[in-house]
């Protein structure tokens, strides 16, 4: 970005880091700097990210392994290394924290900045901040960053996604709805595939035709939605930057090793998902007012079911006692590769520990799971455990994810 009318006026940014785990493992083997890299597992599972040479044959994340393979045969695969991208994200957090302490996490690797006011502190507008920056993360990590930077966040995320890798783009009030005007609804923040085919049934395919239709319109058509709808497509977006982001929920899934259809082969599973999201939220402080059960079936369609639960917790029991049924619902003879569940809706964890106090129902499978904690604090993982999960571990167990 050279020259931009209102580069010096902008202030809230979205910062992404670029092709992250795969720039990771360049950086530390330099061998593989000029050839196409994937990360991700090889049996049955899926591209978790993938350099922008691999990208240049057609691989993207979240691809079935064996089609990027398929598509790139010659392009090296590395197995993740979670620990090690979680510190490297750190330290990009740490960067970011230093200039602004409105920073918003969206995931591991990208975040919004809200830099209002800090152009004394820093004598610089927040361009030159965060120009700076991303010169400061490439010096020190060796990692290459893009930066998005306009009015609102929902731009701002569209704008840094503009150049990558290594981009620095804006978007600015005067050119903000000329800039929509020709652009798909699809890329409407929220608006899903779901959306999208709605909206064209309706005659309605960029966000330019969405913005000539009257607000009241919208929402007599779509509901809630309606008003976000129309909102983004004249670019406005009144959403703060907080802090933290506090997370939604917290997730834990697996590629199966082969296709199963059986509740009795996919419910001990289902228990160790549970264990160690419950173990997470309690490492994070928060319980879960809401459960979600995530399937993928053997053709890859995605399967989601969700349940709200009558009081909140942090406990594997009660996770699992609200994702059991959601589970035996949905095993009817499909084959499913994936399996996965969610705690939803969370908060601090404090009223649910005063809610035990008191006896609640379920207050006692509570106390055995605070023992069985203990133990195995003391003495490892492996030394109680629950007969339902007997004979399952979860060797290739994928991220958990904070949302």
């Amino acid at each position: 970005m050279a020259r931009h009318e209102e580069l010096h006026d902008l202030e809230i940014a979205h910062l992404d880091c670029d092709a992250f785990y795969a720039a990771i493992e360049k950086r530390d083997r330099p061998e593989l700097r000029d050839v196409p890299v994937i990360v991700g597992g090889r049996h049955r599972g899926v591209v978790a990210a993938c350099c922008y040479i691999a990208r240049t044959y057609g691989v993207h994340s979240a691809m079935p392994m064996f089609q990027a393979l398929r598509a790139c045969p010659h392009a090296t695969l590395i197995k993740p290394d979670m620990k090690k991208y979680v510190a490297v994200g750190r330290e990009v957090r740490a960067m970011m924290l230093n200039l602004t302490p409105l920073v918003e996490p969206l995931s591991i690797d990208e975040a919004f900045m809200d830099l209002s006011g800090t152009r004394s502190l820093h004598r610089a507008s927040a361009a030159e901040t965060l120009a700076g920056l991303a010169r400061r993360i490439e010096d020190e990590l060796s990692i290459t960053v893009s930066i998005g930077l306009s009015y609102n966040k929902f731009l701002a995320k569209i704008a840094s996604d503009l150049d990558k890798p290594r981009g620095f783009s804006v978007i600015g009030r005067a050119e903000a709805r000329s800039f929509l005007a020709k652009r798909p609804v699809g890329l409407l923040w929220g608006v899903g595939k779901a959306m999208v085919e709605r909206l064209a049934r309706d005659g309605i395919t960029t966000i330019g035709e969405l913005a000539q239709i009257d607000e009241a319109e919208l929402v007599a058509r779509y509901g809630k939605i309606g008003r976000r709808l129309s909102m983004c497509s004249r670019g406005e977006d009144g959403r703060a930057v907080e802090p933290g982001g506090d997370a939604k929920s917290l997730s834990s899934e697996i590629t199966l090793d082969r296709d199963l259809s059986n509740f009795s082969e996919l419910r001990p599973i289902l228990w160790r998902l549970c264990e160690t999201v419950a173990r997470r939220m309690k490492k994070a402080g928060v319980a879960g007012e809401g459960v979600a059960l995530k399937l993928k079936t053997a053709d890859f369609r995605i399967v989601t079911r969700n349940v709200r639960l009558r009081r909140s917790t942090q406990s594997a029991e009660g996770l699992f006692n609200a994702a059991e049924p959601l589970l035996a619902g949905q095993t009817d003879g499909r084959t499913f590769r994936l399996i996965g569940v969610a705690a939803q809706r969370l908060a601090a964890a404090e009223e649910t520990v005063q809610d035990d106090l008191f006896g609640d129902a379920g207050s006692g499978d509570r106390m055995i799971e605070t023992v069985m904690d203990a133990v195995r604090k003391k003495f490892g993982d492996g030394a109680i455990d629950v007969g339902r999960g007997f004979g399952v571990e979860l060797k290739r167990q994928g991220p958990s994810k904070l949302e």
